[in-house]
């Protein structure tokens, strides 16, 4: 780590040099003007002009690379921040062939606010018209929760009745959860490079970005899990599970507590709420063992149907251990600054 020496310049004003590198890399000059920003635990943050840019441009230049490796690229650069992205034909391709050009409009739909601008048979610009102002992280956290616990009860609910469209309703929703996640990728990873874009997302410091990027990877998670009770509903035979009408009744009350885990534990995230969080821990333990004791008893039947059964049990411990996951990051965020537990000194 570098340090400088702090000089008096007068009566009341104290100077430190600015790193000739870092001036040269943002064009910082004698007579420009920067930018600070107190941050927490006695942070200080000189921003250049240059951080208050509308973002990047990037340029995918497709030659030797397979489609699906053009399509993870555009996501990589939507996930960085890059404002506008141009996928272009190199030397060796005179156009962009179809299969690269079928990969910017997949990757077009998986993402919030992406789309073409412009194309011409070896050029194709796409534009985010993301706003960060227009999102907090706290709310798109919440509304990815909420997308998975829909998604979850859509899905029990088909096995409950029988009725695969609430099955197919659930996948449908997948593509939204990811599309949420994957703009709260993006905004964590611009607001980590430009301190001001924190505050435009709701946070008045850098420092909770490492543990919302776990919250919402987990978060991502719990949707799939979701998504993986709805394709066993609709695999299974008649939609249903071969289970008396009573376990049924217990798989669903055992959703109807893991959602309630799930919304505690973002909640207690949101809110930096510690006593929400033990209670996440302490509701997890009375229901920790629960899948495990619906599927022991559960009568003797065919191996396909147990697991079946075994299959949808699964993802629901796992949605529940997840949360508890959230919970224990929520702590941490809760601990960091003072409360009727912690005084930091």
């Amino acid at each position: 780590m570098e340090t400088r020496k702090v000089q008096r310049l007068g009566p009341s004003t104290l100077a430190m040099t600015l790193p000739a590198e870092w001036a040269s890399e943002y064009g910082v000059e004698k007579g420009d003007e920067v930018s600070l920003r107190l941050g927490g635990k006695g942070t200080l943050t000189v921003l250049p002009e240059a951080a208050y840019s509308e973002g990047t441009e990037a340029v995918v230049t497709t030659d030797g690379l397979r489609a699906e490796s053009v399509e993870r690229a555009i996501i990589a650069q939507y996930v960085l921040g890059r404002r506008v992205i141009h996928v272009e034909a190199g030397e060796d391709t005179a156009n962009l062939p179809s299969d690269h050009i079928n990969a910017v409009y997949n990757a077009e739909t998986q993402l919030m606010g992406l789309g073409v601008v412009e194309e011409t048979p070896e050029r194709i610009t796409i534009r985010c018209s993301v706003d960060p102002e227009d999102f907090t992280l706290d709310n798109l956290l919440e509304r990815l929760e909420s997308t998975g616990s829909t998604m979850r009860n859509e899905a029990i609910r088909s096995l409950a009745h029988q009725n695969p469209d609430l099955a197919q309703r659930a996948l449908n929703r997948e593509r939204q959860a990811n599309k949420i996640f994957v703009l709260l990728l993006r905004l964590i990873f611009t607001s980590y490079q430009n301190p001001n874009l924190a505050r435009a997302v709701g946070l008045s410091d850098g420092f909770p970005l490492i543990g919302y990027r776990s919250v919402a990877k987990n978060l991502e998670l719990i949707a799939d899990n979701a998504e993986d009770i709805a394709e066993t509903a609709l695999s299974a035979d008649g939609h249903a599970l071969n289970v008396e009408t009573a376990t049924m009744r217990r798989i669903r009350e055992y959703t109807d507590e893991v959602n309630e885990l799930t919304a505690l534990a973002v909640e207690a995230t949101v809110n930096r709420d510690f006593d929400t969080a033990i209670e996440v821990k302490e509701r997890f333990s009375a229901i920790e063992n629960r899948a495990q004791k619906i599927l022991e008893d559960v009568p003797e039947m065919e191996n396909e149907e147990l697991l079946k059964i075994r299959e949808v049990l699964v993802s629901l411990d796992a949605t529940a251990h997840y949360a508890v996951r959230n919970a224990e990051i929520a702590i941490n965020l809760a601990l960091d600054t003072d409360s009727d537990h912690i005084t930091i000194q």
